[in-house]
């Protein structure tokens, strides 16, 4: 097969050849854009899903529909060592300059530029190597109080604002929330609150693992009715067909139905570990079609590269007993366990094991689907830590 030619693209955030099995939630997010933009009340919304369900992907097609649509829009992703108020600064200046570029004069979008400044001359750029700069004079008394609540609603707020009276509409794309402390999980949902209330036409969509809607509910009790969290999860079998067959019939090849089953075996339908397994199988094919022969031989490197980057980039971000934390609960499958469970076999009680816990929480690797319970955040991940820990090494 000619390698140029190969379809697929296995990659963090890589857009795939064949969007499959999420036509739902893009209907639905460009249903909540054209409501917004009218001054109609929709709710925002964050989408959950483990690691490599394609929460990236969905968020960069979302963020192509709101361009589309002629919204200002932005998508920034939130990082463990980074404040959110940093991260979306650039972005809402950006936003604000561009409502302003047009020729007729606006009072709300100067204000909106002024509360900006405002809100900028409590944050600490320097420490962070972040020049942003503004001439325009500061709002006194607006988003300068240094309360994150406080501030960014009334940042939000004037950009809502200075929005709604251009005409336009602002869309906010946040991935990788889990990682957003309490605090500014709760001042984002709080201006999304306010937002709401005012029928501003801004909308605010995020991404992020499962404990997000746990995160979100305990930040604000109202966040689970203030917003909605659609969950992605691994692809149907029709879907996961579809993701394999159509890119490669576009080229005039096709896969045997055995070998698309072996596929969907070995991946169990995510997205991210389907594009890898048919960039694989595209280099081993000679000739269409695609036999479950091929996919064999493609699985062997096909699972090499997921140890070698998708998993051990987040393996090696681990400590010592990190990585016992999660080999004693690879032992018990992907299923989730009670924590209990997982403590004693670790040769600990519950109460010394929850700092590791809690640790593993905050990198993102495991997350609780109900009380009590511990479950990887990672598919297939338990497999790839008794590969690369075979002997149980924690204190028996």
């Amino acid at each position: 097969m000619n390698p140029l030619l190969n379809p697929f693209s296995p990659g963090a955030g890589s857009q795939p050849p064949e969007l499959a099995g999420r036509q739902e939630i893009l209907d639905q997010a460009l249903l909540t854009l054209e409501r917004v933009k009218l001054g109609r009340s929709e709710r925002s919304f964050f989408l959950v899903g483990l690691r490599g369900v394609g929460k990236t992907v969905v968020l960069q097609k979302i963020l192509a529909l709101a361009t589309q649509n002629e919204y200002q829009a932005c998508l920034v992703e939130a990082h463990e060592n980074k404040p959110l108020s940093l991260l979306l600064l650039p972005q809402l200046r950006r936003i604000l300059f561009s409502l302003d570029s047009a020729a007729q004069i606006s009072s709300k979008v100067k204000r909106g530029l002024r509360v900006l400044k405002s809100f900028m001359s409590g944050l600490k750029l320097k420490a962070y190597d972040i020049e942003v700069s503004l001439d325009i004079d500061s709002e006194v008394g607006a988003a300068d109080s240094g309360d994150l609540e406080a501030d960014l609603s009334q940042v939000f707020l004037a950009l809502g604002e200075a929005a709604q009276d251009r005409g336009t509409a602002v869309a906010i794309l946040i991935d990788e929330m889990q990682y957003l402390s309490e605090k500014e999980l709760s001042a984002l949902i709080m201006a999304i609150h306010q937002m709401a209330q005012k029928a501003l036409p801004v909308v605010v969509i995020g991404a992020g693992l499962p404990q997000l809607v746990g995160q979100a509910v305990k930040s604000k009790s109202y966040a689970e009715r203030l917003l909605t969290y659609p969950s992605l999860g691994p692809l149907s079998q029709e879907a996961a067909e579809h993701a394999l067959q159509e890119p490669v019939r576009l080229q005039g090849m096709e896969f045997t139905s055995e070998a698309i089953q072996k596929i969907i075996q070995a991946t169990q339908g995510y997205p991210y570990f389907l594009q890898e397994w048919g960039y694989q199988a595209w280099k081993f094919a000679e000739k269409s079609p695609i036999d479950a022969f091929v996919i064999q031989e493609a699985s062997k490197v096909a699972l090499s590269r997921l140890d070698e980057n998708f998993f051990r980039a987040r393996f090696d971000r681990l400590t010592p007993r990190e990585k016992d934390y999660l080999r004693a609960l690879a032992e018990f499958g992907e299923a989730p366990q009670r924590s209990g469970v997982v403590a004693e076999r670790l040769g600990l009680d519950v109460k010394t094991a929850a700092p590791l816990r809690n640790s593993l929480i905050k990198k993102g690797m495991i997350y609780s689907p109900t009380h009590g319970d511990t479950a990887f955040t990672v598919p297939l991940f338990d497999k790839f830590m008794m590969r690369v820990i075979p002997a149980f090494s924690a204190q028996e």
